[in-house]
């Protein structure tokens, strides 16, 4: 299904019937690698997978920016109606959920947010040095919004005051201490580092996210 919002045209799918919840994907995929967390999460939930500008069938827009894509999921919320949806988002879209609830704190019920910086700094040295150096061959637009954005403040955050799980793998590509301050600096949060787990192995087409955002939105 397709939606035009803001100067772009989003697709996005719609699975099951109840209580509404986004799905955001990251950087460079699409809503399919939410496949398996939607077989179960649609039983009790109306779940609309998006993909973001730029990104699997969504139209290209500019400008490619975490505050645009933040921009456009406030519209897309507002052109369909949802009242107060919950947002699951994984590394950019968990960005995006961030950056979406400080612009209007009442828009979502409750936010899971896995593997996201509040700030290029927020991912370790190494990755951070070796996406400098991939822009500078392919100087991808996806790559060069990483290396200069999100930029979201103490202030921001401090705005957010519903419910937000903040996830992250303890073999994480963002470093740990900024994962904690995220959750320490948001009003209402609780945190789960997950033993082994990487960047993406318990939220790419895995199992393991499902209990844990089931359970959250069920508190």
């Amino acid at each position: 299904m397709f939606v035009h919002v803001r100067n772009v045209r989003l697709f996005y799918k719609k699975t099951g019937a109840g209580p509404a919840v986004l799905l955001l994907h990251g950087n460079g995929e699409d809503h399919s690698i939410f496949n398996t967390l939607v077989l179960e999460l649609a039983k009790t939930h109306t779940v609309y997978a998006l993909d973001s500008r730029c990104h699997g069938q969504s139209s290209s827009a500019t400008p490619l920016s975490y505050d645009a894509m933040a921009q456009d999921v406030e519209a897309f919320i507002a052109a369909l109606g949802l009242k107060k949806p919950a947002l699951c988002g994984f590394s950019d879209g968990g960005i995006v959920g961030l950056l979406a609830a400080s612009h209007s704190p009442q828009l979502f019920s409750r936010l899971i947010i896995c593997g996201a910086n509040t700030n290029p700094r927020g991912l370790k040295p190494s990755l951070l040095l070796y996406y400098r150096l991939v822009y500078a061959i392919n100087r991808s637009p996806h790559i060069g919004m990483m290396l200069t954005q999100p930029n979201i403040s103490p202030a921001a955050l401090g705005k957010i005051t519903i419910p937000v799980l903040v996830l992250a793998g303890s073999r994480d590509v963002i470093r740990r201490e900024h994962t904690c301050q995220l959750a320490n600096t948001l009003p209402n949060s609780q945190l789960m580092v997950l033993p082994k787990e990487t960047h993406s192995s318990y939220v790419v087409n895995s199992p393991k996210l499902y209990p844990l955002v089931i359970s959250f939105l069920q508190e």
